[in-house]
């Protein structure tokens, strides 16, 4: 999808907007360039947005509505009223009766595209992404966590797929850790120390981008690193090393799941060609020339040393709580669909809900309803 907005320096240094759909400028309030260009871009990925929020509720509706063909907006929107009690009920039966809906009343969901919603934005307001922040709220019960792990090799999409997945979770609830070289303190404490002091919350999703897999992969394509992590001598054994390391991985993701943290690990498979398109990429735009360094190059020439520790590590790590996907990486858009079809078939799975509320409960709200409108 094409960016509607474009970057200008208009009078007084001010940066602007400008709408290429309504040919109007918006002042961005800054006479900062790089202050600009994030706020710019905020903008044009909400205008993508419902393309891909449209994509997770397709991907919802087909494996939770067994009748999905037939569903068409009016019809959910019945199916919300039907739910909702007092005064609540009587916003969503005025709001189901706004004009701005009578386009797609008729249209039968997965048949709708991005288009259609963004007609009706233009008259109203309309949120696509209902469903997954629905199911994101039923987490908040603090009954269960979410760790989603992202490995892959560099310019897999780990960072893209982070951004558009989760760009529509309440961000209260949701946390994103990016594990690079090991600090000097992490170095003094065991290999899993740095990843478990920012593991997750009941009633929150964590998002690793790499984990404490890093020691079992680079590490191991690298036996260098592991001869500076200040081990005993007796526990450098090249064979020993490994299994014990996968074996406590394995062991801290068995002790989570019994704990009410569900593990979800994606491993970004992406072909050597690929990568090397995307670095190509890299070099011909100016704003993505920090993401390549002559290092990158220099691991590409390990490829086939990655891919011997990544086939161990995945076969032997993968469990029936915490199994490995392998998510084919090198179409960008379809890696993303699938990892939001997987994040949301494991929030069904837990089977969440809002607590039905109590006789006692319903009659002591009657009594603060009446407090408050007198």
């Amino acid at each position: 999808m094409k960016n509607r907005y474009r970057l200008f320096l208009r009078r007084k240094s001010v940066y602007y907007a400008f709408d290429d759909t309504t040919k109007t400028f918006t002042s961005l309030k800054t006479k900062d360039k790089a202050v600009a260009a994030r706020l710019l871009l905020a903008m044009n990925e909400a205008g993508k947005q419902p393309a891909m929020n449209l994509g997770l509720a397709r991907v919802y509706l087909k494996h939770s509505d067994p009748m999905v063909s037939q569903r068409n907006w009016q019809h959910i929107m019945d199916e919300i009223i039907k739910l909702k009690v007092g005064p609540s009920r009587d916003r969503w039966v005025s709001a189901a009766k706004d004009k701005a809906f009578d386009s797609i009343r008729k249209r039968v969901l997965i048949e709708t595209q991005a288009e259609h919603l963004l007609a009706v934005m233009k008259q109203g307001t309309v949120s696509t992404n209902v469903y997954l922040r629905r199911l994101h709220n039923f987490a908040v019960d603090n009954r269960y966590a979410v760790l989603l792990i992202l490995q892959g090799m560099d310019a897999a999409g780990k960072d893209g797929a982070i951004r558009h997945v989760m760009s529509r979770v309440n961000p209260q609830g949701c946390q994103v850790f990016s594990f690079k070289q090991p600090s000097a303190e992490d170095l003094e404490h065991d290999f899993l120390w740095r990843a478990t002091c920012r593991l997750p919350e009941r009633g929150r999703i964590g998002v690793f981008n790499r984990s404490y897999y890093e020691e079992v992969l680079i590490v191991r394509v690298h036996p260098e690193i592991l001869a500076g992590q200040g081990l005993p001598e007796a526990l450098l054994d090249e064979k020993a090393i490994w299994k014990g390391r996968y074996r406590s991985i394995v062991d801290l993701e068995e002790h989570l799941h019994r704990n009410g943290t569900r593990v979800i690990k994606i491993f970004l498979h992406q072909s050597k060609d690929e990568q090397r398109k995307r670095f190509l990429k890299r070099i011909d735009d100016p704003d993505k020339n920090w993401k390549l360094g002559i290092t990158d190059i220099e691991e590409r020439k390990l490829w086939p040393d990655y891919m011997k520790a990544y086939e161990a590590c995945l076969s032997a790590t993968s469990t029936n709580d915490a199994p490995w996907h392998v998510v084919p990486a090198d179409d960008k858009k379809n890696a993303r669909l699938i990892i939001s079809e997987i994040l949301l078939d494991v929030f069904k799975g837990l089977k969440m809900a809002y607590p039905e509320p109590t006789v006692k409960r319903r009659r002591e709200l009657q009594l603060i309803r009446k407090t408050l409108v007198k």
